[in-house]
């Protein structure tokens, strides 16, 4: 763990330190696009981000070949180098994406090339453990196409995602960090070598997205562009086909008896084997929402729009920090409720705790439904906006019209962060008119 831990910090410190320099060459080279109508920023952003993550990524790499306790995953597996060729490979589309806007489906002709030389390399799917079936092994077809699809799909949906100041960067990070706990659990709790890549990729991809946050949280100073989101979808996606494809269900040795009674025995054990995508739900929700919604209404299921789930929950009235925090919520519930529930299935304590923790999510997606009003005795405690609002003094030679109640106007489609301007109130005083 000490040696995972310190290759997330070094890849979090130098990706931190690399992104200010990269802004100002994004800046330089005009890598900042103008304001599109989906945007939710006010002022026009650099892109190029995903090149401070890609050096943080061959960084975290690099130190890993050289600790004691790493350096055998280079040695026994060719995975290391099939995801540094394919993330290259990704990341030089996105790059050119982010300078000069490339066509949809040219990206997604570099994501399954992308895919395609990970698998050439070794990194694919061997077999996959079905629940009641048993261990079922893929011919070399079945394993590419598989792994190609996944790759795909995990690129795209963080890439929809990517649409609020550190959203995709968190969100990944709360994925990594739950499969980073699952991948070193099979592989120091089961002493199973082939788990040891994934928990490689998952520590690296956290210390990505920890040192680009800082420079991408509300307001950001960067975005990351296509050439970090592709690039950490695609880590993400190795991280799940090195878990899935490259783990064999026999070696835990949980249950005595057949290869199918074992397998549906324990099936909450492999729950983020057979369904690795519940780590990004969310996004994956958010993917399939957009393609059935663009396709209902004849559109390409390429086009932009502003249907997107972060939008919506500005739309609704929450502010652009909030709708982020509360995607990271429903992300952390479901990464890591799905992560407790393998490692003890018995326990009603889990299950209790993430009805209840779903409950409170409800509650904060509907809160700008209504405004409660706190009772008086907590008005110092709770915030502003929730406190009860005393209707303004009447001064002697103003108007009737100043001494109704200045009612808060709800934070609109954009929240804190609305194009134009950045009063609160409805009601505003004319020039000139005495205070």
């Amino acid at each position: 763990m000490r040696d995972y831990l310190l290759t997330l910090c070094v890849t979090a410190a130098v990706t931190y330190l690399l992104t200010g320099p990269v802004r100002k060459f994004a800046i330089a080279t005009g890598a900042m696009p103008e304001i599109r109508a989906r945007d939710v920023h006010r002022e026009p952003t650099p892109r190029l981000g995903g090149i401070a993550m890609f050096f943080g990524l061959c960084t975290g790499l690099l130190v890993a070949d050289h600790l004691q306790n790493l350096s055998s995953v280079f040695e026994l597996s060719n995975e290391p180098r099939a995801l540094l060729s394919g993330a290259a490979l990704i990341w030089l589309i996105g790059v050119l994406d982010d300078k000069f806007e490339l066509d949809a489906l040219i990206k997604l002709g570099a994501q399954m090339i992308s895919a395609g030389v990970m698998v050439a390399q070794g990194l694919t799917i061997l077999w996959l453990p079905i629940p009641g079936v048993g261990v079922v092994s893929l011919t070399p077809g079945q394993g590419t196409l598989l792994t190609v699809a996944l790759v795909v799909v995990t690129i795209n949906a963080v890439n929809f995602v990517d649409g609020l100041d550190g959203l995709a960067a968190g969100m990944v990070c709360i994925a990594a960090a739950a499969f980073f706990l699952y991948a070193y659990r099979l592989w120091y709790g089961y002493t199973i070598e082939a788990a040891a890549p994934a928990t490689l990729f998952t520590a690296i991809l956290m210390g990505m997205c920890l040192g680009f946050l800082p420079h991408n949280m509300h307001p950001a100073r960067i975005f990351m562009g296509d050439s970090g989101s592709m690039l950490i979808g695609l880590i993400l996606a190795a991280s799940a086909i090195s878990i899935t494809g490259q783990v064999d269900p026999d070696a835990l040795k949980i249950f005595e008896g057949s290869t199918r009674e074992a397998t549906h025995a324990a099936l909450p054990v492999f729950i983020p084997l057979v369904l690795p995508l519940t780590i990004i739900a969310i996004p994956m929700a958010d993917l399939i929402l957009a393609i059935v919604r663009r396709t209902w209404k004849g559109q390409s299921p390429f086009a932009a729009d502003r249907g997107h789930l972060h939008h919506r929950l500005l739309e609704i009235g929450h502010s652009h920090s909030r709708a982020v925090l509360i995607m990271y919520f429903w992300s952390a519930l479901i990464a890591f409720g799905t992560l407790a529930y393998s490692v003890h299935s018995a326990s009603m304590w889990i299950v209790l705790g993430i009805t209840v923790l779903s409950a409170i999510g409800l509650v904060l997606l509907l809160l700008p439904r209504f405004t409660p009003r706190a009772p008086r005795w907590a008005q110092a405690v709770v915030p502003p906006r929730y406190r009860r609002r005393k209707p303004a003094p009447v001064a002697e030679g103003v108007g009737a019209d100043l001494t109704e109640e200045r009612v808060p106007v709800p934070a609109g489609l954009h929240g804190a962060t609305a194009i134009g301007n950045r009063e609160r109130f409805t009601d505003r005083r004319k020039a000139g008119t005495p205070s």
